[in-house]
């Protein structure tokens, strides 16, 4: 049942081998084990993604890409997860990391106004920069250790009670 469930979400691996920014791992995308689903690869690769979705950078999709090369898990499906931060969920998760940061550090939570200005990003970056990327580090991890063992936990269960189904049946 995880199985299908999953599968209906995923983007097929030619969509994923034909994406232009995923076009520097050249052959490496054509390894049938990042397209293989199964406990392992699943957990593996929502923890992948959870973390990465945490990471403020642009580039969290090759980042991901990267890791599930790395790693061995499902490569769609861990670039996938990670746009779970988009711009509408972005603002609230990066806001909560940096209060969870400052909490953290026990640093007082500085005032946020906005300007497209390099100085801006500069003086922001000295003064929220380190309670915010100790935030999303953790948010990071934590969100990839409920993923992995979550996942793990609910395909262990969906496989059970298949087998009970399947036992009471004959």
């Amino acid at each position: 049942m995880p199985r299908q469930l999953i599968k209906r979400f995923l983007p097929s691996p030619e969509m994923i081998k034909n994406h232009k920014a995923l076009k520097v791992f050249g052959t490496v995308l054509h390894n049938p084990n990042l397209w293989c689903l199964n406990r392992r690869s699943a957990s593996g690769a929502f923890a992948v993604g959870l973390f990465m979705a945490y990471v403020p950078l642009p580039s969290q999709m090759i980042m991901a890409a990267g890791l599930a090369i790395l790693f061995g898990v499902n490569l769609p499906l861990s670039v996938s997860l990670v746009w779970i931060t988009n711009p509408i969920t972005m603002p609230v998760m990066f806001y909560a990391a940096y209060k969870l940061g400052a909490w953290l550090m026990n640093v007082p939570y500085q005032p946020f106004h906005f300007e497209l200005s390099w100085a801006f990003l500069e003086q922001q970056m000295n003064q929220i920069g380190p309670p915010f990327l100790l935030g999303c580090l953790v948010c990071g991890t934590i969100c990839a250790l409920i993923g992995y063992f979550g996942i793990r936990g609910f395909w262990r269960y969906s496989v059970v009670r298949s087998w009970n189904r399947r036992r009471f049946r004959q």
